[in-house]
């Protein structure tokens, strides 16, 4: 199994706008995705960071969500905010 964790950090409350205009979309189709184990992304008390924490079954399914999510309205939106992530499993 292929876990991911960390924060999306926002550097202000415009970038925090994109973040809740377009994370439900992108929730719904990465959940979707063959080998999404689980996926959540929810808001922690700083309006500006939310915590990432996702599964996938393999190698295979997370590098077809990084590829599919890197060509998505979410990754168009939200490419520059700031990310902090670990990965675990690769």
């Amino acid at each position: 199994m292929i876990t991911l964790t960390g924060h999306l950090i926002c550097s202000g409350e415009a970038e925090a706008a994109l973040v809740r205009a377009h994370l439900p979309d992108h929730i719904r189709l990465t959940r979707a995705e063959p080998g999404c184990v689980s996926f959540l992304v929810t808001p922690t008390e700083d309006p500006l960071v939310w915590r990432v924490e996702e599964s996938f079954a393999d190698a295979p399914a997370f590098q077809a969500h990084q590829t599919r999510s890197r060509a998505s309205a979410w990754w168009q939106a939200t490419c520059h905010i700031g990310r902090e992530f670990q990965t675990r499993g690769l």
